[in-house]
């Protein structure tokens, strides 16, 4: 027992640093989500609760990221691939819009345990798995154990890891890097299949983690590596196995990246080259001290974007960094300052930066390039191992120059960002304030930092064996604290809880649509039909549709959201037409701009009301689904618009088409109802004395199929961008299936791809 001890205390200690992080989940029965935050300001919930909140920075996990995981595994759990989301934009992909991370076996932990445990348990082990990762990688490149704890912690809770935990995606994402290295280095130095296997399955994992940018990132960090040890080992060999297996890796991932890039290139976002720019150079400072401009936290951040521009690994690991920086350099250490280097030009506002924006790379130039910061952390964090091992070789050398030319650095860089507070003043007395009290710990860490420096050349100072574990206890202490400080711990109890309101809409709208203000955290959260929606890959025709709504015209929509014009001239129009039966009013919001006014329209009653808010019904909107007599047919999109307000115009009866349908459609009675919906399928019964067109006001994808009495039906693009499908008279069961081709081929490439990682390895391992 002593000797495991002995042997894998680095481990131990690296879990003991995550756990006291996470000791609140653990210990307390709290959750890492913001669920003070959701409650607080998020409706309907924020009408009678009211606390105080530890970070309001991270909305897109309660209107975006954990609702889209409840849909997800609520659609697994049925027997379905989550590949549609009927509750928001009125039906959008779910699988393809890549955040949620359908695929990801990370999914599996929901199957386990209870919900918000699962989420929580999925959180946590981000830290923890990429700070274990690093750790392996660092001992990989024979760093020392002292040194490749202070790079694993740096790694685990450096800026981009924290500031993003919460998501549960771009962390999952980016964790898997050192373990890429990993097994590149390995198969350089002894070529496995089990090498090649790791690598092949772990870049799939981090395509299914649900951010397609950083999974990217990470492509193109392995293949440099991949690149950078051929070229020193000389194994070509071996490089082209590797190579191989990334395009494996590749194929593997193809059920996630074929949808997705469909649903990208039929997006508002593919055309959007406006993310730029990059971290100020100013900011850069907080490299040092990362609330310099303050934190969301502590409601004082006054310049910048906190979490996208976070780029901190602790002062500590900082100054190892440069160290190794200003050192005889390894040729490994050479690459990771390269791969930094090259990151860190892309990510702030230089000429590079600008080249990646000008070459219009599709998802790359329309993201925001900072966040390949992450990769200048992650480089400097196994410089700073290297530079923690040359300190303690120049230690036992006695090599004096490079500590003096770091303390001089150091020491001027203080001076100046000093004298910037106290001298040159440029700023308004109250953000002064705030800079100068975010930079007594970092000053304090860097003094005492050198200063345990300098003690290492003092052959007869009694400990100096043990000031490398001092500054592993002082970067966990930095880091730790970082890291706590912005991350909530937050009571369960108030995840999603279901108030008065929500029990009453589950139970009266079924497949009817409602309206409010209200967002993806209530209609995705809860299954319920809405018009409106969050979402970086939503279809840009239906956000040019509901657009219209305003005056009539076609206007560009919004990069990521669809808000459905409350004051506009067709609006009442637009929500019949969407089924929207249902409108939610908040009692406070009167009759203030942003509220509806249904108090213009007599058709609206009231059918429910407490004391925060009310619910009216639309007695004049049209039935989900329904039977047209007739069509007519336009083919440019503005004239499909005017079609809807031309004089005379029934929508009620006509359908706008692009072609002409199989079926002649003729007057006559009938009728349409739902029987089955679901977010994959669709079923209709209809019954009608003549020909009719069908008309579900669910948006039209190429991935949608029919079937009219199991024979395969065409789907045709009705009004703009809904359903509609020809059926002949008589009683006939139309069955819509979400089953896109992009899906379908990417799961043969995966097959393929699997099978072809099979046969590579059992070839490998007779070898």
């Amino acid at each position: 027992m002593k000797h495991l001890l002995i042997r894998f205390w680095p481990l131990l200690f690296i879990i003991a640093v995550w756990f006291v992080f996470a000791h609140p989940y653990f210990l307390k029965g709290l959750v890492p989500f913001p669920s003070k935050y959701q409650v607080t300001f998020f409706s309907p919930w924020s009408a009678q609760y009211g606390m105080t909140v530890k970070n309001n920075a991270m909305p897109d996990v309660i209107t975006q990221i954990y609702p889209g995981k409840r849909l997800t595994i609520e659609t697994w759990k049925m027997g379905q691939v989550p590949l549609w989301n009927p509750y928001s934009f009125s039906g959008t992909p779910h699988l393809a819009n890549y955040q949620s991370a359908v695929l990801s076996p990370v999914n599996l932990l929901f199957f386990i345990l209870p919900e918000v445990d699962a989420w929580s348990v999925m959180i946590l082990l981000q830290p923890l798995l990429a700070g274990l990762f690093m750790y392996f990688f660092l001992r990989t490149i024979e760093r020392s154990k002292p040194a490749s704890i202070i790079g694993s912690i740096a790694f685990m809770f450096c800026g981009f890891m924290t500031v993003w935990m919460a998501y549960g995606t771009l962390g999952w994402a980016i964790l898997w890097l050192p373990l890429l290295f990993v097994s590149v280095l390995r198969h350089f130095q002894m070529r496995s299949w089990w090498n090649l296997f790791l690598l092949s399955i772990t870049l799939a994992w981090s395509f299914f983690s649900g951010h397609f940018q950083m999974s990217v990132y990470v492509l193109l960090s392995v293949v440099a590596f991949i690149v950078y040890q051929g070229m020193q080992t000389k194994q070509k060999r071996a490089g082209i196995e590797l190579g191989v297996a990334v395009i494996l890796g590749l194929m593997l991932s193809s059920p996630q990246i074929l949808p997705s890039l469909e649903a990208y290139s039929q997006s508002v976002r593919s055309e959007l080259f406006t993310q730029g720019g990059g971290i100020a150079w100013q900011y850069l400072v907080t490299l040092f001290a990362p609330d310099f401009y303050g934190n969301p936290v502590t409601r004082n951040d006054w310049y910048g974007f906190y979490a996208e521009w976070a780029s901190y690994i602790g002062v500590i690991p900082l100054l190892l960094a440069f160290f190794a920086i200003l050192g005889k350099k390894t040729s490994l250490a050479w690459f990771f300052l390269t791969l930094g280097g090259i990151s860190f030009l892309i990510a702030t506002p230089s000429l590079v930066n600008t080249l990646v924006v000008n070459l219009r790379l599709p998802v790359i130039s329309t993201s925001y390039s900072a966040r390949i910061i992450v990769l200048v952390s992650f480089s400097l964090s196994a410089l700073a191992a290297f530079g923690l091992d040359g300190l303690v070789e120049d230690w036992q050398k006695r090599r004096f120059t490079l500590l003096r030319w770091l303390c001089l650095i150091t020491i001027i860089f203080l001076a100046l960002v000093w004298a910037v507070i106290f001298v040159f003043r440029p700023l308004p007395m109250d953000t002064l304030l705030v800079a100068k009290r975010n930079l007594y710990l970092p000053t304090g860490l860097s003094l005492a930092a050198l200063g345990l420096f300098i003690l290492g050349f003092i052959r007869s100072f009694p400990t100096r064996k043990f000031i490398p574990f001092i500054l592993i206890g002082f970067v966990a202490f930095d880091l730790l604290r970082y890291a706590g400080k912005w991350m909530p711990f937050d009571p369960r109890e108030y995840v999603y809880p279901e108030v008065d309101i929500l029990s009453f809409l589950k139970k009266e709208v079924g497949y009817q649509r409602i309206f409010g203000n209200l967002g993806g955290e209530v209609t995705n959260g809860f299954g319920l039909l809405g018009i409106e929606g969050y979402d970086a890959v939503y279809q840009k025709r239906y956000g040019e549709f509901i657009r219209s709504a305003s005056t009539g015209k076609i206007i560009t929509p919004e990069r990521s959201v669809v808000q459905f014009p409350k004051i506009g001239r067709y609006s009442e129009f637009a929500l019949q037409l969407l089924g929207v039966q249902y409108l939610v009013h908040r009692l406070s919001d009167g009759r203030f701009s942003w509220a509806y006014p249904y108090w213009e329209y007599p058709q609206y009653e009231s059918i429910y009301k407490n004391e925060q808010y009310e619910v009216l019904k639309n007695q004049k909107a049209y039935p989900r689904v329904f039977l047209a007599s007739s069509y007519i047919t336009r083919t440019a999109d503005q004239d499909m618009i005017d079609a809807f307000h031309s004089e005379g115009f029934d929508p009620r009866q006509t359908l706008v088409l692009e072609t002409n349908p199989d079926i002649a459609p003729q007057s006559g009675e009938g009728t349409a109802d739902i029987t089955k919906y679901t977010p994959n399928e669709v079923v209709i019964r209809t019954a009608s004395t003549a020909p009719k067109l069908l008309f579900l006001s669910d948006v039209y994808d190429p991935g949608w199929r029919a079937m009219v009495d199991d024979k395969e039906a065409r789907i045709f693009r009705a009004d703009y961008d809904f359903r509609g499908v020809a059926v002949p008279s008589g009683e006939h069961s139309v069955r819509m299936v979400y089953w896109p081709k992009s899906f379908v081929y990417g799961l043969w490439i995966a097959a393929i791809g699997a099978g072809l990682l099979v046969i590579i390895a059992f070839r490998l391992k007779k070898l």
